[in-house]
């Protein structure tokens, strides 16, 4: 029987989240740009509330298994929401001072949020697809938000053109699966693949992974990620790094683990060629670069293959490995790019690594700040990102993926070399002849980043303390062993 107090309950944070975005929509529309400022703060507010609400929300499973809440659903959607708060945060300063300012910006952001909560709570193939492209519509309009620009014009067409090119992958490898199946639902696809997986459900489990990989930017798919890191606004990329990837993450999961955990030895395959691909390109494609942005998007790729190693371990302690490392990734790029954004000489944004020599002199907190983060994404002990690593590591090597994890400890090794590189520039460089001091930093950009530079280290060894459980019983709410 349908409960629909129960359903509206468990679909609260997206309902306020959707019926809000109207609400901003309309207040901008007719109150203009003056309300600009207002529309970004009730955005945050918004999302904020929505990241309380869902932290409340009851378990359970609604329209007929196409919506589910569960600790992980409820895990990733305060990540998530919180994350995109502070992305109107950092975007609402940053386009003020760009003189870019649209109220649409934090609508679209709002929005966005909206399919990125389906996406956690995705119980079936139709609910996965409707979240994706919920979310990749406002992603592709964000990426081409900076109109005059005609690098944010190249971007938002190329991640558009091969966004549709991965809807196309996702909806076929859903239609076959039906097709094999005869459900939607991830519990029914489930009990028939755990009676032996047929050809036609492998090859629509194939595209379905595909057409995920192209949304977390792992390689093969992932060639649209340099061009739009390099060409989007910055806010818009730091965005794009963190709240929609963790959701991508966690529906790959969801997918995986509760659709085909009787298959896991099929996909496991898969994602291992995957991953592996993902370290190369990530770790020594970043050699080459010298525009900071490339640089953070081929560090994406190769984070990218960690996380997807520790869905590949099937079991409950990958599940977990995969939540703390997400988390933990989240905000060492959301912190990097926050300081990216505080960073000018002369009014000119700071893009490329020889733009930063000699920042200790000029804001040697900041330098702090950006060692730190560097060396938590790159998994040095004892910031943030070593935890991250650790834990993936450790379910990878249990599940006996010992090859894996090793060409992955190589990968952190070849990208230590463009970390140490900019860590390098930042303390022993001298700054190029001519080259005025670093400009005043905005407050609000260079305190976020402050304050995700002291969570990496130390304030993530208290954290680890209540986040590891939570993250653990978000794990066994999957049907991973």
């Amino acid at each position: 029987m349908f409960d629909i107090n129960l359903a509206l309950q468990i679909a609260a944070p997206e309902a306020l989240l959707a019926i809000g975005s109207m609400i901003l929509l309309m207040l901008g529309a007719y109150g203009g740009e003056k309300l600009g400022r207002v529309v970004s703060l009730l955005a945050v507010a918004l999302l904020i509330g929505a990241a309380g609400v869902a932290a409340n929300a009851p378990l359970g499973m609604v329209f007929n298994g196409a919506f589910v809440s569960d600790p992980m659903s409820v895990y990733a959607k305060v990540a998530i929401y919180l994350a995109s708060a502070l992305a109107v945060v950092l975007g609402d300063g940053w386009t003020r001072r760009n003189g870019i300012a649209r109220f649409e910006y934090p609508v679209l952001i709002v929005l966005a949020a909206v399919g990125m909560g389906m996406m956690a709570s995705a119980g079936d193939l139709m609910s996965l697809y409707v979240g994706v492209e919920l979310q990749s519509l406002a992603l592709y309009v964000l990426a081409a938000f900076h109109r005059d620009d005609g690098r944010a014009s190249e971007a938002g067409l190329k991640y558009f053109v091969l966004g549709a090119l991965s809807s196309g992958l996702l909806l076929y490898g859903s239609s076959l699966i039906y097709g094999f199946t005869g459900s939607m639902r991830f519990d029914e696809i489930a009990a028939v693949a755990a009676g032996g997986a047929e050809t036609g459900l492998i090859f629509g489990l194939v595209f379905l992974i595909c057409g995920l990989a192209f949304k977390v930017s792992a390689a093969p798919f992932h060639m649209w990620t340099p061009d739009v890191y390099e060409g989007a606004p910055t806010p818009v990329v730091a965005f794009f790094a963190t709240a929609p990837k963790f959701a991508a993450m966690v529906l790959f999961a969801r997918a995986l683990s509760e659709g085909f955990g009787g298959a896991h030895d099929q996909w496991a395959q898969v994602l291992v060629i995957i991953s592996l691909i993902s370290f190369a390109v990530g770790a020594f494609g970043g050699l080459a670069q010298r525009d900071i942005p490339r640089l953070l998007a081929y560090s994406s790729i190769a984070n990218i293959g960690y996380a997807l190693l520790a869905i590949t371990a099937g079991t409950q302690a990958g599940l977990q490995a995969l939540l703390l490392f997400m988390t933990f990734y989240m905000v060492d790029t959301l912190g990097f790019f926050a300081l990216l954004m505080a960073l000018s000489r002369g009014g000119r944004p700071i893009r490329r690594i020889a733009d930063l020599a000699g920042l200790r002199k000029d804001k040697p907190v900041t330098t702090i700040a950006i060692t730190v983060l560097s060396l938590s994404v790159l998994g040095m002990p004892p910031f943030a990102g070593f935890w991250g690593k650790f834990y993936v590591f450790g379910a990878a090597l249990q599940a006996g993926y010992w090859i894996v994890a090793a060409l992955g400890l190589v990968a952190s090794v070849v990208a230590a070399f463009y970390y140490l590189r900019i860590i390098k520039v930042m303390w022993f460089d001298a700054p190029p002849e001519g080259e005025g001091a670093v400009d005043p930093s905005p407050r609000d950009a260079q305190w976020i980043g402050w304050a995700a530079a002291a969570f990496s280290f130390p304030l993530v060894l208290i954290a680890l303390t209540w986040l590891e459980p939570l993250a653990r019983n978000a794990a066994t709410s999957f049907g991973a062993g």
